[in-house]
């Protein structure tokens, strides 16, 4: 299962690099999100694709029995996708605005009102 994961996550990081280097500031955007999701996908699939029970431990044991699934990189992909949201909302607002001033979704023509 890991090298499908990596195949899909090397496909998503060049999808989003190239999405990031076109001249409309929604591509950039899209771009973004692909970075953020395969950066999560990465993390994931680095900790290990194992499935386990919850990480929890009965009571009197020192150690959980048996495979349990790794509680660190959820919290850690879970708060990725919380910041990725509100980065998302605010380049969406941001879009929105610069949309409104400039009547254009190139960076190119942005870059004009500059002067």
């Amino acid at each position: 299962m890991e090298p499908v994961m990596a195949l899909a996550i090397g496909i998503m990081y060049a999808t989003a690099i190239f999405m990031m280097l076109r001249r409309s500031i929604v591509k950039l955007v899209i771009g973004l999100l692909l970075l953020s999701n395969a950066a999560n996908l990465l993390i994931f699939t680095t900790a290990g694709m194992t499935r386990g029970a919850p990480p929890l431990i009965p009571e009197g044991m020192v150690q959980p029995m048996g495979d349990v699934a790794d509680p660190l990189p959820q919290a850690v992909v879970l708060t990725a996708i919380v910041i990725a949201f509100g980065v998302l909302a605010f380049a969406v607002v941001l879009i929105r605005r610069a949309y409104e001033v400039v009547k254009a979704d190139d960076m190119d023509k942005m870059k004009d009102t500059d002067t």
